[in-house]
């Protein structure tokens, strides 16, 4: 029988796909809460760019009006970078949003579902959620954990993001069998920063590396995916001692204003960026971009020869 909710495949990804030519998977929510028009569509469109001239087809994942789209030709995408009331979709919203029509932006958790379940085996974004600050208290733990346990796909990230706790993030990770590797370098990054002063789990430096180990995994029948962490690039990082100061300042601005639940990520990246004169988010575009191109070399190597 058929689904009563099929996928909706851009063109150019149905092609791909069809002929086995390599697709990297993008999130949406940092075009939907991650910045104001225009310029979410100008990053949008930039990181798209940068795939394709690496060899590969962009699919951005989002709904529309109840439709889980793989792939946004420029016109949706723009509906999508203009859309001020879109829902922000993991898990447990991405069904209810299908179900109920509504518009909404996948995070890490929700496009990875969706890339699986599209045939699509590397996902590029900026960060991962985890677990909160203080989270062994408010138990608030990213749902972007549980899903790299269960679902496979290859995910390169500058790291879980730093107004996190990232020491507990990274024993979630590995308690889950969630592999972390860092690409080029022996420090786990966190985001903003090259090193967020943990040493990585796992190194590697090739991308052919990268597809080996995950095809290891395979014929092993290991569920779940792969943590690729890609350090910003030099020029564009925040340095961490830097960094904590400010992420410092946001939480307690975010306390004082009695910021909690799902509201405390999207507060604490605003303030840092008011904190930082809006250089968070020039390092923010930075290292998704360079995700993006790390993310494309790794989807090209799945190609045989």
């Amino acid at each position: 029988m058929a689904s009563a909710f099929p996928l909706t495949y851009s063109p150019d990804v149905r092609a791909a796909l069809d002929t086995g030519r390599p697709v990297v998977a993008l999130e949406s929510t940092i075009i939907t809460h991650g910045m104001p028009w225009p310029g979410n569509l100008e990053m949008a469109l930039g990181v798209e760019g940068i795939i394709r001239d690496g060899g590969a087809v962009p699919a951005t994942i989002a709904v529309l009006d109840g439709s889980l789209h793989i792939g946004l030709e420029e016109e949706r995408l723009t509906r999508l970078a203009r859309t001020e009331d879109a829902m922000k979709v993991s898990r447990a919203d991405l069904p209810f949003a299908m179900a109920t029509g509504r518009t909404g932006a996948t995070t890490v958790a929700a496009t990875m579902i969706a890339a699986a379940r599209a045939g699509i085996r590397v996902f590029a974004t900026g960060g991962i959620g985890g677990v909160h600050r203080g989270g062994e208290d408010s138990f608030d733990i990213s749902a972007d954990l549980d899903e790299l346990a269960r679902t496979p796909v290859i995910v390169v990230c500058a790291g879980a993001k730093a107004i996190l706790d990232i020491p507990k993030t990274l024993e979630v990770l590995e308690s889950k069998g969630v592999p972390v590797v860092t690409f080029e370098s022996d420090a786990l990054p966190a985001f903003w920063s090259r090193d967020s002063g943990i040493a990585t789990p796992l190194r590697l430096d090739d991308p052919a590396q990268i597809v080996r180990f995950q095809q290891a995994r395979d014929s092993l029948s290991i569920d779940g995916g792969m943590l690729v962490a890609n350090p910003v690039p030099h020029d564009s990082e925040i340095p961490r001692d830097e960094m904590e100061g400010h992420i410092a300042e946001a939480l307690r601005l975010a306390e004082a204003h009695n910021i909690t639940g799902k509201e405390v990520t999207p507060f604490l990246l605003g303030s840092i960026f008011d904190i930082t004169g809006g250089k968070s988010l020039d390092t923010n575009i930075a290292l998704v971009r360079n995700n993006a191109a790390l993310a494309t070399r790794i989807a090209c190597a799945f190609r045989p020869d």
